[in-house]
């Protein structure tokens, strides 16, 4: 096994494409990484740890922006603005009829959309700047600023959320697909040797057995996540065109992947999930006792390690796998495009039918791909307090997007190895 993945990636390595895309994603990863340990002044960073160390909500946003939040540097806010942006313009999809038009419009469409969403993640970053300025404030974690010193900070969080959304967009463009993602992945994975740090405290001091079945649990989510990221439907399609040496009929199959929305869920879910608990801490320290105690409540029903939190979670990723995937495919397209190749699914006549034979088996794969990242995104919670073990590095939800999203790449360099391969044979 060691052999074939060493003989992979000696293999990637020297082919030209995949090289060229390994190092730019590389360099801006390194180059995100640096901006993102530049300080923001102002903040007492003892308090701020303190601060991060009693709350799981902070804590859990600190992995999702790879320790720039517990630092509170330039790049403080991460690419939630970003991922917020997105959330809105995929729902107004659904309810304005010329976002509707653009999404139908294939590239041309999806760039103009790329477009706005960009426009409106310069305010939402402001504003949640703000709002994270106010919350530390509160805290007494930042003292108060002047006018000036309080734009000038939300300004420089802004400026580095479009940063970032920029460096994102140039892995997409010259380095491997969906960049947003892969600067996700690497933020968690650059928190990994504190956490792992923090893990071998807590297994000093609990139960070794509490911790190795809370292991073994790991090591099986993740085999799972595997198994469920590589699964596919396979639909025969069938071709009029008879092969001359046979007089078959030429047949292929259309993979329709267990999880074909891959990744995205978890993010978008993550985004929103959080929002009532910051919205807690925001007005926890107001003057109106009445106000104060129900953001008190809404803290404490929105903890991440509650039964409420969780459930959310859950549902938030099993609707956002089938919104997702519902934009990522489309019934009527393939159908259109199988009908004008000769194409055609085995008892399935060419048309209206196929779009709702194709709509039928992804709704029902979706089902279970949905179920099962909700599953993947909340067992480890309730593992822990059924065990006893906190603070292990191993989440449900960062081990996803890390062999999610390292899937894809490898799933990228297969192709592009491939496609060496098809050049080489045809020159």
């Amino acid at each position: 096994m060691l052999d074939k993945i060493a003989r992979f990636f000696s293999k990637a390595v020297k082919t030209p494409s995949v090289r060229k895309k390994i190092i730019i994603t590389a360099v801006i990863l390194i180059v995100f990484r640096l901006v993102a340990h530049i300080p923001a002044a102002g903040i007492d960073r003892s308090t701020l740890a303190a601060l991060f160390a009693g709350s799981p909500l902070l804590s859990l946003l600190d992995v999702f922006s790879g320790g720039t939040l517990a630092n509170f540097s330039v790049m403080a806010l991460g690419l939630n603005p970003y991922i917020n942006a997105s959330i809105i313009f995929q729902l107004l999809g659904y309810v304005v009829p010329s976002i509707e038009e653009l999404q139908k419009e294939g590239e041309y469409g999806q760039e103009k959309i790329n477009q706005y969403t960009r426009l409106l993640t310069v305010p939402l970053a402001a504003l949640q700047a703000f709002g994270m300025y106010s919350l530390l404030k509160s805290q007494n974690v930042i003292g108060a600023l002047s006018p000036v010193a309080l734009l000038s900070l939300v300004i420089t969080m802004t400026a580095g959320t479009v940063l970032a959304v920029w460096l994102g967009e140039l892995i997409t463009e010259y380095g491997f697909k969906n960049g947003v993602s892969i600067l996700i992945f690497a933020g968690i994975v650059a928190r990994l040797p504190v956490t792992f740090g923090q893990s071998a405290s807590v297994v000093q001091s609990q139960d070794f057995l509490k911790v190795a079945l809370f292991l073994i649990i790991a090591v099986t989510i993740v085999g799972l996540i595997i198994f469920v990221s590589e699964a596919a439907r396979q639909i025969p399609i069938h071709y009029a065109k008879r092969r001359l040496t046979t007089g078959l009929a030429e047949t292929s199959y259309l993979p329709l992947r267990l999880n074909q929305a891959g990744v995205i869920p978890i993010i978008f879910a993550v985004s929103l999930v959080l929002l009532p608990s910051l919205l807690g801490q925001f007005l926890g320290s107001v003057p109106n006792q009445a106000l104060a105690t129900f953001a008190r409540d809404l803290v404490s029903f929105f903890n991440p390690q509650s039964f409420t939190y969780n459930l959310a979670y859950f549902f938030l990723v099993f609707g956002f796998t089938y919104f997702y995937t519902g934009v990522v495919f489309n019934p009527e397209k393939i159908s259109e495009d199988l009908q004008k190749g000769g194409g055609f699914v085995p008892g399935i006549r060419p048309g209206v039918e196929t779009v709702k034979y194709l709509s039928f088996v992804l709704s029902r794969i979706t089902l279970v791909g949905g179920i099962f990242l909700g599953l993947v995104a909340v067992l480890p919670s309730f593992f822990t307090n059924f065990i006893g073990v906190q603070n292990l590095a191993i989440g449900g939800t960062g081990v996803l997007i890390v062999v999610s999203v390292a899937l894809d790449i490898i799933r990228e360099m297969e192709g592009e190895l491939v496609m060496s391969r098809y050049e080489g044979l045809i020159q």
